[in-house]
């Protein structure tokens, strides 16, 4: 297992959790578009690749699909199970599948994209396990500009600690929030009909100092990038993110914009 993905995996067998109560209210509000961009409906088989808790799995399940959720981390996979007892979870790696060629008529993925170490052995093999005219889809935070707790969290580290503290190299985390590089990456696996979409989603938390705390706890890279701080810095940067998402502040909460991008093509 190469360094990033090692990281990743080992990120998520921590977070697994932590992620369903933090992210979870946000990530799921995806899951209709991404469910009708495949057409999901009865006897429709699909394969949810980075299922994490199951979300997806399950909502596809309830629309009658024949589900396979899919996803590197054993705890992800165990609580999926606990979760959603009847909907079929496999432990698996999203850039090296087990099934057979054109098995699945719709591949889907909410938010596992920014997580891969290889997203084009990824594309590459759901185009693989896709039949002919078979449907993909996937989710990724919209630039920072626009989620706007990923841009609260990023401009509190540069300001007062180091957004360059070492971490394993990876993919860019917004590198798949551009629409042309989207097509770009899909056309070269073989994909046709490339679209991209932007989804409206708001995420409200109680208040500005959970935003720091999910973060912390509920996500990979960015909780990297946190947790490596010097402790003095570590505190500027959480009263700085505390006091920026409170500016979003409506009514008893605080309410983020987090806009998704949905891309979607056809094998």
């Amino acid at each position: 297992m190469n360094p990033f993905k090692q990281f990743e995996h080992q990120g998520w067998q921590r977070a697994a959790r932590p992620y369903d109560t933090g992210f979870g209210s946000v990530t799921s509000q995806a899951i209709p578009h991404l469910l009708d961009a495949v057409e999901a409906k009865a006897g429709l088989r699909l394969l949810d690749v980075a299922c994490g808790p199951g979300y997806v799995s399950a909502a596809a399940a309830q629309r009658g699909a024949d589900v396979v959720g899919l996803d590197f981390s054993s705890e992800m996979i165990a609580f999926a199970r606990e979760r959603y007892p009847g909907v079929r979870f496999e432990e698996g790696d999203a850039e090296h599948l087990t099934f057979p060629d054109r098995n699945f008529d719709a591949v889907v993925m909410n938010f596992g994209m920014l997580h891969l170490g290889a997203p084009e052995a990824a594309i590459a093999e759901a185009f693989r396990v896709l039949k002919t005219g078979g449907l993909y889809a996937f989710t990724v935070w919209d630039i920072p500009q626009r989620a706007v707790a990923f841009d609260i969290v990023l401009r509190a580290i540069q300001t007062h600690g180091d957004i360059n503290t070492p971490l394993p190299p990876g993919p860019p985390f917004f590198r798949f929030s551009d629409a042309e590089e989207a097509r770009r990456t899909l056309a070269q696996a073989g994909f046709s009909q490339v679209r991209t979409l932007q989804i409206p989603q708001t995420w409200v938390i109680e208040s500005g100092d959970e935003l720091y705390t999910i973060m912390r706890k509920a996500s990979v890279r960015t909780a990297a990038l946190l947790n490596n701080q010097v402790p003095e810095s570590l505190e500027l940067i959480r009263k700085e993110i505390a006091s920026e998402a409170e500016k979003f502040r409506a009514g008893k909460g605080v309410e983020l914009p987090m806009p998704a991008i949905l891309t979607t093509a056809t094998r």
